[in-house]
């Protein structure tokens, strides 16, 4: 037996870690976007945050909305396919059984191992059916509290992204002055973001802090670009 024992550490995204990312990955990037195009096409700053807090409002109930329905979608759809396996066994007994056969033979399971484990299976039809779900179809059951609360975070993590680069240009009148101090504080922003992201997705904080300030900065960019273009 060894003398220190061996603890596997795995990085588990989980559908709330999973909801924050997506929320504040756009609440960081689209404001931050609008009110550096805006810098070069207004003279007030003024509008720009007035622009900005209306983009943050309806961004974060676009977004939660989203979720929302992606959630109720995901358990609708689970709830579906759960009633057509409860009737494939019902109608189609023999091959279902051969189906679970199937999955455990690919594990290297045969012979009497494979029937005993198959048997035990088929005989408790909620067992049965929960199996066929996860290995078959690869479903696991949603929470049946997901959709509100993934429309809570996602829509609250938007405005907690949103406000950062707009609170410069509330406390800093001259609008050169406050896309600096906005530049700044959204990098960082985006940094850190990314940085934590790359936590708790299991990639490289550094990594995945710069490829998040990057698509943030590109699109601030892009839009400072267009603005001076047309305005």
């Amino acid at each position: 037996m060894p003398a220190t024992p061996h603890l596997e550490k795995h990085f588990t995204a989980t559908e709330a870690v999973r909801d924050v990312v997506i929320g504040m990955a756009d609440g960081l990037t689209v404001p931050f976007a609008l009110a550096a195009g805006l810098s070069a096409a207004v003279t007030s700053t003024g509008v720009i945050v007035t622009a900005g807090l209306a983009e943050v409002v309806a961004g974060a109930i676009a977004m939660g909305l989203g979720g929302y329905l992606a959630a109720r979608t995901d358990a609708e759809h689970y709830a579906a396919e759960e009633r057509r396996e409860n009737d494939e066994i019902d109608r189609l007994r023999g091959r279902e059984i051969e189906e679970v056969a199937a999955i455990f033979r690919d594990y290297g399971l045969k012979g009497d191992a494979l029937t005993t484990v198959v048997e035990a299976i088929a005989a408790d039809r909620k067992r049965w059916v929960d199996f066929m779900m996860r290995f078959e179809l690869g479903l696991e059951r949603p929470d049946p509290k997901r959709a509100p609360v993934s429309a809570v975070t996602i829509g609250g993590s938007y405005v907690i992204g949103g406000l950062i680069p707009l609170i410069p240009y509330m406390l800093v009148h001259d609008i050169s002055g406050a896309l600096r101090i906005s530049v700044i504080a959204t990098g960082a922003a985006l940094l850190i973001f990314g940085a934590i992201k790359g936590h708790f997705t299991g990639v490289s904080k550094v990594k995945s802090a710069l490829q998040t300030a990057l698509v943030g900065g590109l699109a601030a960019g892009a839009a400072f670009w267009l603005a001076h273009l047309f305005g």
